[in-house]
């Protein structure tokens, strides 16, 4: 007898699973939907030319990593070289070199669609057992190779007209309508929706930014598969809300996007300074770039996305 979280999850698991729909051998899941004219659409966003980082700052000492999951450590860099002469002449050219050691997940990243398996398999059908200790054979986050598109910034809080969202607060399908129809914004295949809750606001204190967070609920899942969302990012670093939906349960909606729709997430993305802009000019959409470093076999990435307006 296998695991399950019961008849109404794998219901819903099948009504929104997109195995299959790109092929049989399909290992980049909801990506397939951001077509060249979804990144012209992209591109046509860009007017005024500010661009927003919204990453964390790579960090030891800055880190958001509190030792809640066992191999997240904060970035440690380290120089391994100090103003060495390349000519043994110290007058000459000197190099410099560091190096740095991190979890690829523990500040602003992608969860890659192998990141999360269920009943033993991940996207697309994929055996878990695919995943060693030498990384993923399947649905590796190299194999996304560019994830440029129109991105749009759905602000939950904002719409609720508060800074931020209570902690553990589910965000529901209604919700991210709500929050669209305040940015006057209609959501197309292969948008890149970015999800603020403002939880990012307590940093930098770590434990009250990780739990509880508010954050998108099973009741959500339905919207961004309805909605051929091609990935999604939010400000908090459970990127679901926690305690889970329904409680008890432990990821129903990574599992549901990760491994049966084929959806990317995104956590740790500050979008402060870029939803303060977008209230400002009444425009809540723009190019992104967030294309995942191409590190073989992961299942997950850092990432610096530029929001350019």
């Amino acid at each position: 007898m296998s695991f399950t979280y019961g008849p109404e999850f794998e219901a819903l698991a099948d009504q929104v699973s997109n195995w299959g729909r790109w092929g049989a051998d399909d290992e980049l899941g909801t990506i397939n939907l951001i077509t060249p004219e979804a990144v012209r659409r992209g591109a046509g966003c860009v007017r005024a030319g500010r661009s927003f980082s919204l990453a964390l700052p790579l960090s030891e000492a800055a880190g958001i990593q509190a030792g809640f999951m066992l191999g997240r450590v904060n970035p440690l860099r380290v120089m391994t070289q100090l103003n060495v002469p390349a000519t043994g002449d110290p007058t000459g050219p000197c190099v410099s070199d560091d190096v740095v050691t991190m979890g690829l997940q523990c500040a602003t990243h992608w969860d890659g669609l192998g990141h999360v398996s269920y009943q033993g398999v991940i996207y697309n059908g994929y055996p878990a057992t695919g995943i060693t200790c030498f990384g993923a054979s399947q649905c590796g986050i190299d194999k996304v190779t560019s994830l440029v598109s129109r991105g749009v910034l759905l602000d939950v809080a904002a719409s609720k007209g508060v800074e931020q969202l209570d902690g553990g607060y589910a965000i529901t399908g209604d919700d991210l309508d709500a929050a669209a129809e305040m940015g006057r914004v209609r959501i197309e295949p292969g948008d890149v929706v970015l999800v603020r809750t403002g939880q990012i606001r307590n940093l930098p204190d770590k434990f009250n930014y990780a739990v509880p967070s508010p954050g998108p609920s099973i009741h959500s899942v339905r919207w961004f598969r309805d909605n051929d969302v091609a990935a999604v990012a939010t400000d908090n670093m459970t990127f679901e809300a926690w305690p889970c939906v329904p409680e008890g349960s432990l990821l129903p909606v990574h599992i549901l996007h990760l491994t049966y729709i084929g959806l990317m997430q995104g956590q740790n993305w500050d979008l402060e300074a870029l939803a303060a802009d977008c209230a400002a000019d009444g425009i809540y959409e723009f190019l992104l770039e967030a294309s995942p470093q191409p590190f073989v076999g992961a299942v997950g990435s850092p990432v610096n996305p530029i929001a350019t307006k």
